[in-house]
């Protein structure tokens, strides 16, 4: 069991990265070179724009690479708990911002002709219990006729031709979504960037920015460069003088395990359509079959931090909780297994706009697979003048969360109040 990201594993390497010192002037400079900054680096670019990326590490070897590989439709909570709160019309426009945002990586991968296994899937979210099938069914009804038609509703008697398990009972189909490969896509974006003349340095953490005449000096691991704007976008990322933005998330960890490659006529059996697969358990599962034919299967599994240790345990866990909804896989070998860090605002719900001068978009709470890519070319418009509405978040307030500082220590607590939930309810 190889304790790395199946996505990163097997992606190309990226070798249009500059080689040299980080140096000189740049109009923008993009602070993390995950799907926002790389998405908006590229956007930037091909308007003539000269932009530089300072990636901490790899490109794309956080969030944007470590995560299930689901780019869905729909919001972090129930639409009817998040039009209650919000209010109808502006959880409308919520909702259509993450439709809006598939088509975006759509049109980046065709635009761009990104080699990343792009397909169109839909989402199929799965009632746990039989009466989570109740709950869909409330959620299907106020979707249908506020803001998506084109979602289906799956009866418990239908389940064995989306799914070949007993395990669950029902589910909701929500077509507007897809799936590709994280690390093909993350390369891609990179390389379309730099082709652009975008400049993307890897292992170059940043360490200080100061607020010069006229814009910004940023000092990195490989040097000093000064900039007019700069884009934050550093997702659930610890490093860096960036404290204003770490107080405001609570980074939990997720972990994958991925299987050896399996026979297409047992996936045919157990997958025929290929969805992406989430459950409706607060500490459920995701999955979905990779391009050679693999089983990814993720969770919360355990309420802690990722390393390795951390993670291999949490594979154990993930390993049993496969054999349980799938026996049929119970034997199969697992290749690969990984954790990362989601970005969770208190309300679920993502943060972009400005503080103290610098531009910013993070907080995607586990949608950042569509909305990243999208908020980079939405915040590449507002470097270069477009009006603030083009910002779908840009009147959410941003207070820091609760007991920040003890946010390690309170994980394993979390997780037993949602456990007891799932038992509950």
């Amino acid at each position: 069991m190889k304790l790395d990201s199946y996505w990163l594993d097997t992606a190309p390497q990226f070798k249009d990265g500059v080689e040299g010192p980080v140096e000189g002037r740049s109009d923008v400079v993009v602070i993390g070179g995950g799907f926002t900054g790389l998405s908006a680096a590229l956007e930037l670019a091909t308007r003539g724009v000269s932009v530089t990326v300072l990636e901490a590490g790899r490109i794309a070897g956080q969030a944007s690479g470590r995560n299930g590989g689901q780019c869905n439709t729909g919001v972090a909570q129930d639409f009817a708990s998040l039009a209650a709160s919000v209010g109808l019309e502006q959880a409308r426009a919520f909702y259509r911002a993450y439709e809006s945002a598939v088509q975006t990586v759509e049109s980046i991968v065709t635009r761009h002709r990104l080699d990343c296994d792009f397909m169109r899937t839909g989402k199929l979210k799965l009632a746990a219990k039989p009466k989570h099938f109740e709950k869909l069914a409330r959620t299907y009804d106020v979707l249908y006729r506020e803001v998506d038609q084109d979602i289906e509703l799956i009866e418990p008697a239908r389940m064995r031709s989306e799914v070949g398990s007993d395990g669950f009972h029902g589910g909701l189909l929500q077509r507007n979504c897809a799936q590709m490969h994280m690390g093909k896509f993350g390369v891609g974006l990179a390389q379309a960037a730099s082709r652009y003349g975008a400049r993307v340095f890897e292992n170059a953490a940043v360490t200080q920015i100061k607020r010069m005449n006229g814009g910004y000096e940023i000092t990195c691991a490989r040097g000093v460069i000064r900039a007019q704007n700069v884009l934050v976008a550093t997702g659930p990322s610890r490093q860096g003088p960036l404290q204003w933005f770490q107080q405001r998330m609570a980074p939990v960890g997720s972990f994958i395990v991925v299987t050896e490659p399996l026979a297409k006529a047992q996936l045919d059996a157990l997958f025929p359509n290929r969805r992406n697969y989430v459950t409706s358990l607060n500490i459920g599962n995701y999955f979905r079959v990779t391009p050679d034919d693999r089983l990814l299967w993720g969770g919360r599994a355990r309420f802690a931090m990722s390393d390795p240790q951390s993670d291999a345990k949490s594979g154990h866990v993930l390993q049993a909780n496969l054999a349980k909804y799938f026996p049929e896989l119970a034997a199969a070998r697992i290749d690969y297994c990984w954790g990362g860090l989601v970005d969770i605002t208190v309300d679920r719900l993502p943060r972009a706009g400005q503080h103290d001068g610098l531009y910013y978009s993070m907080g995607y709470s586990g949608h950042g697979v569509q909305m990243s890519p999208h908020m980079g070319r939405v915040m590449a418009d507002l470097m270069s003048g477009s009006s603030a509405e083009a910002n779908p978040w840009r009147a959410l307030p941003w207070s820091p969360v609760p007991a920040h500082a003890a946010r390690k220590w309170m994980l394993p607590l979390v997780g037993a109040y949602y456990r007891i939930q799932d038992i509950l309810h």
